[in-house]
């Protein structure tokens, strides 16, 4: 998705949908490959994000002189922050395309969106690289990073890029003199292209990515949206719990009984600590199990026999007392 063919691909391409009474059922291939790629399930996180993300491209419409006002989506591992950015793009992507759809003659007008990676060690030089990548412009060795930033400030703004999102922000290292070269091409570009800029990374804040005077600069700008896990509880709302419902309703499988994964609600937050992530995979994992092995229902025991992520395993693995120290 890091090239415009691969993101149009992927935001026009429907995406998949639960069974439906009255459908033709699948076959086995077309469930294992339903539970394989599954559902987005809206989110608080997704929720947020797009309303935040609409609202300063409102802002930022018209903004001529300075950078426009731009958003941070941190927080930990496996929970669910690229895949709130994807959402928002494709939304966002899909009603630029609808109210300006492309003359006759020519596949699309504009490209709204822009999706990028922060590629490891990032320069400035490999970063404008991406950015040109993404548009197919040509690059060769020879080229300086100002001759590649020219390019690319020149063909986004002729693209009409809207939006530009950017992952794995925590990548750069503004402390390094290459990260901070790469922290001032990201400045100078938010300043040249007529977009909003999106940023999403694991744990920013804790990163050298807000720290000195650059650090301060981006902090100044940017909005922060912090995607964590959710928790069991919220006030007189179980979040937790609601998107296990909507998981366990997207499922298609043949003899699993409405409720069953609700009434687990307690151990699988425990499984996961509440990452979406690592919960998604957990649900997407049992069921094509359950297709797999014949029972066509997912069990506390199909479940437990499931080996998740490192990092799931780890936060739910009992923590063992230490021994009290003789005195």
């Amino acid at each position: 998705m890091t090239t415009w063919q691969g993101w149009e691909h992927f935001a026009t391409t429907p995406p998949r949908t639960p069974p439906q009474p009255g459908d033709t059922p699948r076959s086995t291939e077309e469930r294992l490959a339903y539970h394989s790629a599954f559902v987005t399930v809206r989110t608080p996180a997704i929720n947020t994000l797009a309303t935040q993300v609409r609202t300063l491209m409102l802002l930022g419409r018209h903004q001529q002189n300075t950078a426009r006002p731009s958003l941070i989506v941190t927080g930990p591992a496996a929970a669910g922050k690229t895949t709130a950015l994807l959402e928002v793009g494709r939304t966002c992507h899909l009603a630029h395309t609808r109210k300006h759809p492309a003359p006759p003659g020519r596949t699309h007008q504009q490209i709204p969106v822009a999706y990028l990676l922060v590629p490891p060690g990032a320069t400035a030089k490999t970063l404008a690289t991406e950015f040109a990548r993404y548009l197919g412009i040509p690059v060769t060795n020879r080229m300086t990073q100002t001759q590649i930033t020219e390019a690319v400030c020149h063909t986004y703004t002729q693209a009409g890029v809207r939006l530009v999102l950017i992952d794995e922000i925590h990548r750069l290292n503004p402390r390094t003199t290459t990260g901070a070269e790469a922290a001032d091409l990201l400045k100078d570009l938010t300043e040249r292209i007529k977009a909003t800029f999106v940023y999403t990374g694991i744990d920013v804040t804790s990163t050298p990515l807000f720290a000195g005077v650059r650090g301060a600069q981006l902090a100044g700008r940017a909005s922060l949206i912090t995607c964590g896990p959710l928790p069991a509880r919220h006030g007189q709302t179980r979040p937790f719990t609601d998107l296990i419902t909507d998981m366990e309703t997207a499922l298609d499988l043949n003899r699993h009984p409405p409720g069953t994964l609700p009434r687990h609600a307690t151990y699988l937050h425990q499984r996961t600590a509440g990452r979406i992530g690592s919960l998604a995979r957990l649900i997407r994992q049992a069921a094509i199990t359950a297709i797999c092995d014949g029972t066509e229902r997912i069990t506390k025991k199909t479940l437990d026999a499931i080996q998740l992520d490192h990092l799931a395993e780890e936060a739910s693995r009992p923590r063992t007392r230490r021994p009290a120290t003789p005195a």
